[in-house]
């Protein structure tokens, strides 16, 4: 699994209050308006909240950016890092990678933990600044030892691939935990995976499948698909067919490749559904046309057999070559097979 470090989305602050604008939004906002005017940093800020997330008033990212501002010029660290999210995705602003590390660093020099995550980020992946790990591992490690999800995995993931620090399969358990048990899916995925490998902790199949079904239960789709694996293979659970089906079928759902592929094997096999050739050789072909080199060698075998297509060892050779191309051996072998045979 490629766990390198993903972009964290910005997380920008809300009031709490409900979508819909309600008349104590408008006379909050009026309120907040009044007070914005006057010049007091936080209506200002609420104010810039309020235009972003439209409580009270027409939803408005540039109005949002000018009350970010006025409150981050007078030092408001919450502000400071709203504009600098509105700065890092192009919102109200054009984007501007530099202006949003400016931001957050601001934010970040006061101790707030988003600003100091994100300005971490921005260190990570060289954006506003020469990409630097060891910068962005001293970020990340300030807003991690605040308690920030974002930032305990993201210091978890720098830990596991060594990055800006020596890597250490411990070092990251211990940090996906603290993000895995304040519910954040990719974590916990992450620990799900250090325990089904053995790394940085003992290996437990049971742990493995505890870990996985949290992040899978919030739609996390490399989790369902490791869900329905252990229950397809009887690990950490009892071996139950239909259960991995089920598991294989959100992930595949949400596009993922590898769930496509289990599925269709699944469907090819008869286990955990009636076996239908048709519905496999449909669920190889979603596998296989996102690049999914073992799909694209069983969908070939497919066409080459007829199974749920009509036969063509044409469209099999193709399968197979594309299976070949990336890296797949066995659809090496069966091109070359349908070459020297005249196909």
């Amino acid at each position: 699994m490629n766990k390198l470090l993903k972009t964290i989305m910005v997380a920008l602050l809300s009031l709490g209050l409900a979508q819909a604008v309600w008349a104590d939004d408008v006379s909050y906002f009026k309120e907040t308006l009044q007070a914005a005017e006057q010049g007091n940093a936080q209506a200002q800020y609420n104010l810039g909240v309020m235009y972003e997330q439209g409580q009270g008033v027409r939803q408005d990212d540039a109005q949002a950016v000018q009350w970010y501002r006025k409150a981050a010029e007078q030092g408001y660290a919450q502000a400071q890092h709203n504009l600098g999210g509105m700065y890092d995705s192009g919102r109200g602003v054009h984007q501007d990678y530099t202006q949003a590390v400016q931001w957050y660093r601001k934010a970040a020099e006061q101790g707030y933990a988003g600003a100091q995550n994100n300005l971490g980020k921005m260190y990570a992946n060289g954006q506003g600044v020469r990409q630097d790990y060891a910068q962005a591992v001293q970020w990340f490690r300030k807003a991690a030892e605040q308690g920030d999800a974002y930032a305990q995995y993201n210091l978890g993931v720098m830990y596991d691939n060594g990055r800006g620090v020596r890597q250490d399969d411990a070092q990251a358990v211990q940090w996906y935990r603290k993000a895995a048990e304040q519910g954040h899916a990719d974590a916990q995925f992450n620990l799900g995976l250090m325990y089904d490998q053995g790394r940085g902790a003992r290996q437990d199949d049971a742990q493995a499948v505890q870990w996985y079904r949290r992040a899978a239960e919030q739609g996390d789709a490399k989790a369902q698909v490791n869900l329905g694996a252990m229950y397809a293979k009887g690990r950490g659970v009892r071996q139950d067919y239909t259960q991995a089906v089920q598991w294989y079928r959100r992930a595949a759902e949400q596009g993922d490749a590898q769930a496509q592929s289990n599925l269709g094997w699944m469907y090819l096999n008869g286990q955990g559904v009636r076996q239908d050739v048709a519905q496999a050789a449909q669920w190889f072909r979603k596998a296989a046309e996102q690049g999914f080199a073992e799909a694209q060698y069983n969908l070939g075998v497919m066409h080459a057999n007829g199974l749920g297509v009509r036969q063509n060892y044409k469209i099999a050779k193709e399968w197979f070559g594309k299976a070949c191309d990336n890296g797949f051996q066995p659809g090496c072998d069966a091109y070359r097979k349908l070459n020297q045979a005249g196909y």
